[in-house]
């Protein structure tokens, strides 16, 4: 295996309820380099939450959304989801982020309307001095792979967030026909939110199950893509985050909604088998090069 290109995973606080002590206590006790989550809304608990990332030396994923969490405004203009990135961009800097992944814009806008979007948001990026990056998911301007590759042909300097599990349940299928080439967006791939989908979902009850093997294959498939292009490009270090989460993501019993799984439980399997997968794949590529 090239030691030279390093796996870093991140735990996602989506759904998490206890401490961020706790959360950064569990953390480290399962392997995870730092914590992805939202900004903090309230200016207090911004401050605090950037003390706390300080004192305990936690390299910090942040998440911001435009308009409003996770589905936007449907009223809202171009012109207002940029203001909103402008304005916590700004806040944002308190948090000393690694990167920003931003959940932007909206998918009912026309392609022509995306693209002065996206062009006048890397502007507002440009002048914030953060990284940030676009993630893919629905109800959001990249809810779409064909919609997305349209946006790279006019914006090649777009860098994404990459969550194919949305992909699969807008495409309703595996991305894996061989007229599914996502090269120009693989290749823009910056950071990886590591959920498993199916064609009817964004995420499978449990990715170790064998009846989701053909699922999980895939979504490996696509993971493994994005850090050989990334080690192309000379990048030192991939970040992933598992993103199993809740608000009808995981999946309960009819009836008596008791969960199938537990989340930590899930994301700590993820990413168990992420590092796994990381290692294996580029120890057989040393061996065949």
């Amino acid at each position: 295996m090239d030691d030279s290109f390093k796996l870093e995973t991140f735990r996602s606080l989506w759904g998490f309820q206890g401490t961020w002590e706790q959360a950064a206590r569990e953390a480290r006790a399962a392997g995870f380099d730092g914590l992805e989550a939202r900004m903090p809304q309230d200016a207090n608990e911004r401050q605090a939450f950037a003390r706390f990332l300080q004192s305990h030396s936690l390299p910090y994923i942040g998440i911001l959304f435009t308009s409003a969490p996770v589905l936007p405004h449907q009223a809202h203009t171009p012109q207002q989801h940029l203001d909103d990135l402008a304005l916590q961009l700004q806040q944002m800097q308190a948090l000393a982020p690694r990167f920003v992944n931003v959940l932007a814009g909206n998918d009912r806008w026309p392609l022509a309307q995306q693209v002065d979007f996206f062009g006048r948001a890397m502007e507002i990026i440009d002048a914030s001095g953060l990284t940030c990056v676009f993630e893919t998911h629905r109800a959001r301007s990249l809810y779409s792979p064909w919609v997305t590759l349209d946006l790279i042909a006019q914006l090649p300097d777009l860098r994404f967030t990459s969550d194919i599990s949305h992909w699969v349940v807008t495409c309703e299928r595996l991305l894996d026909d061989p007229c599914d080439d996502l090269t120009p967006f693989i290749e823009r791939v910056h950071h990886i939110q590591a959920r498993v989908g199916y064609d009817q979902g964004p995420q499978v009850p449990h990715p170790a199950a064998p009846e989701h093997a053909d699922a999980l294959a895939f979504h490996q498939r696509h993971w493994a893509a994005i850090w050989e292009a990334q080690r192309r490009a000379g990048h030192e270090a991939t970040t992933l985050t598992p993103e199993f989460g809740v608000d009808g993501y995981l999946h309960h019993l009819p009836f008596t909604d008791v969960p199938v799984a537990d989340l930590w439980q899930l994301n700590r399997w993820m990413a168990d088998c992420e590092r796994r997968h990381f290692a294996q794949h580029f120890s057989q590529r040393s061996h065949t090069s």
